[in-house]
């Protein structure tokens, strides 16, 4: 399947190693199945008045052989995920984690959640009647090493 990455540079040979933490799913290398997504993403960089590149890549529609979780929708468990994982948490031995990304509707609901200003119940109410969008954390670098590979890029 076609994915893509939005970055300020070309990156042909994507790492974990330049991840940053305290995101959705923890550190890994983040790509999106969705192309609108992936724009929208890279013009925060033009806007911030830096080079915005559009990575393409093609990832095995296989991954069977890792450790994979789905979260298929923003419930209780997708909640407690990046509940973890926004705290500097490495959550699960997971190679791939896939589920939605917290845009900015849905952070702003989680955050209130972080902050102890509505419960659990709340947020997760909230949630019910946001449609998730894609993010794949690939946290494996061998996982990139097999399973990623760059085709393109080009400026946004």
């Amino acid at each position: 399947m076609e994915v893509y990455h939005a970055s300020t540079v070309v990156v042909d040979r994507p790492d974990t190693t330049h991840s940053r933490s305290f995101l959705d799913f923890g550190p890994g290398f983040y790509v999106t199945t969705i192309l609108d997504q992936a724009q929208k993403y890279g013009a925060r960089f033009s806007r911030r008045g830096k080079n915005a590149v559009l990575n393409i890549y093609q990832l095995a529609d296989d991954l069977s052989k890792w450790k994979v979780i789905e979260f298929k929708r923003y419930d209780e468990a997708w909640l407690d995920f990046v509940t973890e994982c926004r705290k500097g948490r490495i959550f699960g031995d997971y190679d791939v984690i896939i589920g939605g990304i917290a845009n900015d509707k849905v952070f702003r609901t989680v955050d209130l959640y972080f902050a102890g200003d509505i419960n659990k119940d709340e947020c997760l109410r909230r949630l019910i009647f946001e449609e998730p969008n894609n993010q794949i954390c690939i946290r494996s670098q061998q996982v990139l090493d097999e399973c990623l590979t760059f085709k393109c890029s080009h400026s946004l």
